[in-house]
């Protein structure tokens, strides 16, 4: 009997509200008077401060909390309280289910919540636009909608909130808050003053000859990534941090010239910009290099001659209207050392014919020159030559493959024509003759 009472004494205490029924050792409800609300059954008084009783005591609306701070509301002044959202808003989306439609709506609260952040560290204010620092000339960029990144900072730079600056010379990036903190100059002054390549394969020193820092920032690195990972590279053979060393890829100069490899290798940012700026500039003079290397590599021998070819025909269009108007020579514009000299080579050159690009285009400005010296141009065509030798066959040119040219008069003979003669050439012998008779006249005339 004592147990019977105790159960009910412990529903009661529990009881359901929703249960209209009427259990076992409760009084009839009269009429008129509301349902008994949970607090009264546990036992508090009307007067207490946490007596609350309605028709729903168990409404889900009680158990939503309407009053508190919604997570990433934009309630934060300062940049302590946005930092302080930002970790609420990333809290709640780890604990919301995946995919589902509110942490969609959290991920584009965070995305607000960072922007807000990043505009109070780099306020909207006027900013120059021009800066000169360290030889480099930034630019203020007027871009909103391109995304880039700061090469001081490496964070993501916001055009649409954030002024950002580039560089005319090495097309340097940074946000404007980064400029005073820049401490390599501009590759550019180095190209125009030095402008070489560094011709040994990855000449490393080691870690210990930089100190263990980073060769440009100077930052502690270490090969165990402790405190930051050491990056090596393979241009100039220094370790950098990833902050200076972003892992880009570049064909190494020394590698192609000695090795003909051209696999791209990892580079620091500030070789990345130099051999950027250094690949179209014909520094290279592969016959004091590596002259070994037109042994191996039959597209430099075609290359190089139909280099020659060019520098041939050179005269030629120099002297006539129609080719100065036509403007041929233009055609080689991006190459203008092809019609100076056929010694150098850039690095954008050996790419290409490694790819084997240069070959066909060349070849199809070598045959227009030719077109129009040997069928366009009546005055062209009179400074061909005839074979003095045999006296036979068509007009020839100094760029024709089957002919050779005298070193010292630049007469054109047949090839055969020329190595099968024993004597001397005629021209050159016809030009002696004319020297002795100029000096011998006056002399005669003064003995008289």
């Amino acid at each position: 009997m004592e147990y019977d009472e105790k159960l009910a004494r412990f529903r009661q205490a529990h009881l359901n509200p929703f249960d209209k029924q009427l259990g076992q050792g409760q009084h009839v409800q009269e009429a008129g008077d509301d349902p008994p609300c949970r607090d009264v059954l546990l036992g508090l008084s009307p007067g207490d401060p946490a007596f609350q009783c309605s028709e729903r005591v168990m409404d889900l609306g009680l158990a939503e909390d309407h009053f508190s701070r919604p997570v990433g509301l934009f309630l934060a002044s300062d940049i302590q309280q946005l930092r302080q959202a930002i970790e609420e808003c990333k809290q709640a989306i780890l604990e919301l289910p995946e995919h589902s439609e509110k942490q969609k709506d959290a991920v584009v609260r965070l995305i607000h919540l960072r922007l807000k952040l990043q505009e109070l560290k780099d306020p909207s204010e006027e900013e120059p636009n021009l800066r000169v620092l360290l030889e480099h000339r930034f630019y203020k960029e007027k871009s909103k909608s391109v995304k880039q990144t700061c090469d001081k900072c490496s964070a993501i730079i916001w055009g649409l909130i954030q002024t950002w600056y580039t560089c005319t010379g090495c097309y340097y990036r940074c946000h404007s808050k980064c400029l005073n903190l820049i401490t390599k100059p501009c590759v550019r002054s180095k190209v125009s003053h030095q402008a070489e390549y560094e011709l040994n394969i990855c000449p490393e020193t080691g870690l210990d000859s930089q100190d263990y820092r980073c060769a440009e920032c100077r930052a502690p690195i270490s090969l165990r990534g402790v405190p930051s990972e050491a990056r090596q590279c393979d241009y100039t053979g220094l370790y950098y941090c990833s902050n200076c060393h972003w892992n880009d890829l570049a064909t190494i100069p020394a590698r192609a010239i000695h090795n003909w490899d051209f696999e791209p290798r990892k580079v620091s940012r500030c070789s990345m910009r130099y051999l950027a700026l250094m690949v179209s500039r014909p520094v290279l003079r592969l016959r004091e290099i590596n002259p070994l290397l037109f042994n191996y590599v039959e597209e430099l021998v075609e290359i190089r001659k139909l280099r020659q070819d060019i520098l041939l025909m050179k005269p030629y269009f120099i002297t006539c209207r129609e080719a100065m108007e036509a403007r041929l020579l233009l055609q080689l514009q991006d190459r203008q050392h092809f019609v100076e000299n056929d010694e150098m080579y850039s690095l954008q050159d050996l790419v290409d014919i490694h790819a084997g690009r240069l070959s066909c285009s060349l070849t199809e400005i070598h045959t227009l020159f030719a077109k129009h010296i040997k069928l366009d141009c009546e005055r062209c065509q009179a400074k061909g030559f005839v074979c003095e030798l045999c006296k036979e066959g068509d007009v020839l040119f100094p760029f024709d493959s089957h002919t050779s040219v005298c070193a010292d008069c630049s007469a054109v003979f047949h090839r055969d024509c020329y190595y099968d003669n024993s004597t001397t050439c005629p021209r050159c012998a016809r030009l002696s003759l004319r020297k002795q008779s100029l000096f011998r006249g006056p002399s005669a005339e003064d003995q008289a």
